[in-house]
C-alpha cells in the first residue's frame, strides 16, 4: 500500500504545501530523466504477493493480520494489506535471468510456509485467490479496517471525494450483484499477484504500450476471481469490484465525463513516464501527503537522489492497472518499474510464476519483434480486450493486430506462447524452467482451464448438493489443500462435498444462509392470488411488503387453509385481499441473528419461518427447509464416522 507515513489534506494550507512539493518532484525528475541519471545496465523483476487469512474450520477471514504481524516482525518481507485478513509479502527484486523464476517460485512457497507456521497458533491458514470465495459483505466494515493511520487517512480522503450518500457495486453474471456500502473498505475483497519490471528510460513508452496490449490476454489466462458474496460474476471480478469499490462519482443528466481513479488509461503514451504522472495529477485531487519534508529540488542541485515523496504518495493513491513506479536501487541510482496489477493470487504458487514469465516473456517477445504496437493495435481495442476478459475470461474474443480477431485461446497458443518463449531465451532464463512454465499455461489453455473455471464449476455443482455456505467453505477448503500440496490448476480436481472434512455451521449468521431471491406479494393483493403464487413456487410461506421493501405481514399455508375452509361453508364469500388474513406482526430476526438463535427463536415460537429485516427492510426469510439442508449433510458426515 505504499508510504506509511502519511497525513489527510483537509488544511488547504497542507494542501498548497503537498501541491508544491509533488511540483517539485515532477520537476526533478524530468531532469533526471533528461540528464540520464537511470540505471540502464541492468534489468530485474519482482512480485508482492497478497493473501487472505481464513479460519482453518470454517474457511471464513480470520481478523488476525495485527496479531501475525508483531509475531513475525523479524521477517522484513512481511507487510499489512487493508483489512485485518489479509497479509502482503514483498519477493526479493532479482535480475531477469538464469534461474530468476524459480527462484522466485521457491522463495514464495518458503515465505507461504513460514507464515503458516506462525498461523497454526491461531488455528488460520492462507488462502491465494483473487476474492476469497467465503468473503461477506459484513467481513467488509469500517471495523475489520488495519488500524495503520495510512489506511484511516485514505479511507477518510476517499470517502470525502464521494458525490452521492453511498458507494455502490453493480455486476452482472451468471448472477446480479446489485449493493450499496458505507465505506471503500470492499476494496479488501481484491488480493493479486503484483508483477514489476525494471524498464530503461527511453523504453518506457514502448513497453508499457506493450502492457497495455498484453493486459487482455493475461486477465484471459490469469483468471481466478469469479465468486463475490455467493454471486457468480465476472470471471476477473477484481477488475470491476476494485473500481467500484472506491469509485466516488455521482450518475448525472449531463455528459460530463469524470474517471474513476481505478482505470485502465485514456490512450498510449507518446514518449515518456512524465505523461502518465502529469495526467494522473491533473485528474486526480491529491488524497494523502508524506510526512517526510523532502527538497526534491535541493536534492538535484547538490547531486544526490531524491525519494520523490510526494509524487510516490500520489501515484498510490491513483490505481492504474499498469502502474509506473520509480524506485532507488542498491547501486544507489533511480530505476523505473512497470507494475502490472491485472494478475489475481492463485491458483498456486505454481500458475502464479508461470503467469508472471507468460507476461514477462511476452513483453520482451514484443519488444524484439516490432518497435510500435500502437500502430498495430489501436488503444480503444486494447481497452476492449481488457474488459472482455476481466468479463467472460478464456470465453472472451480479441480484436488483436491487423484488426485480426482471436479466441484467447488460439491468440495465446499459436502467438504469445512462441512469443514469449522467445522473450525469455533473449533473457537468458534457463531453457528447463521456460519449458516449465510455459508448459503450464499451455496445458492450462488447451484444457480450457483457469482459476475462475474451476471456482464456477465447483460452485455450480456443489450448490446442487449443499448450503450455499458449505458449497463455498468447500470449495476454499479445497484451494487450501491444493496450493499446500503445491498442484498447479491442471492437476485439481472438481471439489466433491465430502472434501470439507469439518464443517461448523454454528456461528453462522442468518444472512449467510438465509434465501434472499423471494417471491413475495402486497397487502392489497387478492388472497386467491397469493394462493396460485404459493403453489406455483412450491412454497410454504409468502412474505407480504410494502412498494418501499418494507416488511408488512406474512402468509402461510395454514393461514390459506383455514380460509379456504371458512370460504367454502359460505354460499357467498366476496373474494378476500391479504391484508384480512395476514399475520401483521410476525416474527423476525436481523441478518447478524447466529444460526443457533434462529432456531431457537423457531422453537419458542413454534413458527417454520423467520423474514430477515434491517430496520423495516425486507432482506431475506429462513424457513425449515434452510435448516434441513444444513443438518442432513451434517447427520451424513456423522454416519460417515462411524
Amino acid at each position: 500500500m505504499g508510504e506509511q507515513r502519511v497525513f489527510g489534506l483537509n488544511d488547504p494550507q497542507k494542501r498548497r504545501d503537498f501541491s508544491k512539493r509533488l511540483l517539485d518532484d515532477m520537476r526533478a525528475m524530468e531532469y533526471m530523466l533528461e540528464n540520464d541519471w537511470f540505471e540502464t545496465d541492468i534489468m530485474r523483476i519482482g512480485a508482492e504477493q497478497e493473501m487472505v487469512l481464513v479460519d482453518k474450520e470454517t474457511f471464513r477471514p480470520a481478523l488476525i493480520a495485527e496479531k501475525v504481524l508483531k509475531d513475525m516482525a523479524q521477517f522484513k518481507w512481511m507487510g499489512s494489506e487493508l483489512a485485518k485478513f489479509n497479509l502482503e509479502t514483498n519477493l526479493t527484486p532479482r535480475v531477469f535471468t538464469g534461474a530468476c523464476f524459480r527462484e522466485m517460485e521457491a522463495e514464495n512457497i518458503e515465505q507461504q510456509v513460514i507464515t503458516n507456521k506462525i498461523l497454526e497458533a491461531y488455528g488460520a491458514t492462507t488462502v491465494l485467490t483473487g476474492i476469497l470465495p467465503t468473503l461477506r459483505k459484513n467481513d467488509l466494515d469500517i471495523k475489520n479496517l488495519m488500524p495503520i493511520k495510512r489506511y484511516q487517512e485514505l479511507m477518510d480522503a476517499i470517502e470525502e471525494q464521494l458525490r452521492r450518500s453511498h458507494f455502490e457495486l453493480n455486476l452482472s453474471g451468471i448472477d446480479e450483484l446489485k449493493l450499496a456500502h458505507d465505506s471503500p473498505m470492499l476494496e479488501a475483497v481484491n488480493t493479486s499477484f503484483q508483477v514489476h519490471l525494471q524498464v530503461r528510460p527511453r523504453e518506457f513508452a514502448k513497453l508499457y504500450n506493450m502492457a497495455l496490449a498484453l493486459t487482455g490476454p493475461v486477465i484471459a489466462l490469469a483468471a481466478n476471481s469469479p465468486i463475490v458474496f455467493g454471486k457468480r460474476l465476472w470471471h476477473e471480478s477484481r477488475i470491476a469490484m476494485f473500481q467500484q469499490a472506491i469509485d466516488t462519482r455521482k450518475s448525472s443528466t449531463h455528459m460530463r465525463e469524470y474517471s474513476p481513479r481505478v482505470h485502465f488509461g485514456t490512450g498510449y503514451l507518446e514518449k515518456s513516464i512524465l505523461e502518465i504522472y502529469r495526467e494522473d495529477v491533473a485528474r486526480f485531487r491529491s488524497l494523502l501527503a508524506a510526512e517526510a519534508e523532502e527538497d526534491s529540488i535541493g536534492k538535484i542541485k547538490a547531486g544526490e537522489i531524491p525519494n520523490l515523496d510526494a509524487l510516490q504518495v500520489h501515484n498510490s493513491t491513483v490505481y492504474r492497472w499498469n502502474r509506473p513506479c520509480y524506485g532507488i536501487s542498491d547501486t544507489n541510482k533511480p530505476h523505473l518499474r512497470i507494475e502490472n496489477r491485472v494478475i489475481p493470487a492463485g491458483p498456486s504458487v505454481a500458475d502464479e510464476t508461470a503467469n508472471a514469465a507468460f507476461w514477462l516473456g511476452a513483453m520482451m517477445g514484443l519488444s524484439e519483434s516490432m518497435d510500435d504496437v500502437t500502430q498495430k493495435m489501436s488503444f480503444a481495442d486494447t481497452r476492449d480486450n481488457f474488459t472482455k476478459a476481466s468479463r467472460y475470461g478464456l470465453d472472451s474474443k480479441f480484436t488483436w493486430f491487423g484488426d485480426s480477431k482471436f479466441t484467447p485461446k488460439d491468440l495465446i497458443l499459436n502467438e504469445l506462447i512462441p512469443l514469449a518463449k522467445a522473450g525469455l531465451k533473449k533473457q537468458n532464463v534457463d531453457s528447463g524452467d521456460i519449458d516449465r512454465y510455459m508448459g503450464i499455461v499451455e496445458e492450462r489453455i488447451k484444457a480450457h482451464a483457469t482459476g475462475a473455471r474451476w471456482q464456477l464449476r465447483s460452485y455450480t455443482k456443489l450448490k446442487e448438493e449443499v448450503s450455499e455456505d458449505e458449497a463455498l467453505a468447500t470449495i476454499t477448503c479445497c484451494m487450501v489443500e491444493n496450493q499446500k500440496a503445491e498442484l498447479p490448476l491442471q492437476d485439481w480436481a472438481l471439489p466433491n462435498p465430502d472434501d470439507l472434512i469439518a464443517y461448523h455451521p454454528g456461528a453462522l449468521k442468518v444472512h449467510e444462509f438465509m434465501t434472499t431471491d423471494m417471491v413475495t406479494v402486497r397487502k392489497s393483493d387478492l388472497v386467491e392470488l397469493s394462493a396460485e403464487v404459493m403453489n406455483w413456487s412450491k412454497l410454504r410461506y409468502l412474505p407480504v411488503e410494502d412498494k418501499d421493501g418494507h416488511l408488512v405481514g406474512l402468509i402461510t399455508s395454514r393461514l390459506l387453509l383455514k380460509y379456504f375452509a371458512q370460504k367454502g361453508k359460505m354460499m357467498e364469500s366476496p373474494d378476500a385481499i391479504n391484508e384480512e388474513i395476514m399475520i401483521k406482526d410476525p416474527v423476525v430476526v436481523s441478518p447478524d441473528t447466529t444460526i443457533l438463535e434462529a432456531l431457537q427463536i423457531m422453537r419458542d415460537n413454534s413458527i417454520g419461518s423467520l423474514p430477515v429485516v434491517k430496520g423495516q427492510e425486507l432482506l431475506g426469510i429462513i424457513t425449515e427447509m434452510n435448516f434441513l439442508r444444513i443438518t442432513g449433510r451434517l447427520i451424513g458426515r456423522l454416519s460417515a464416522k462411524d
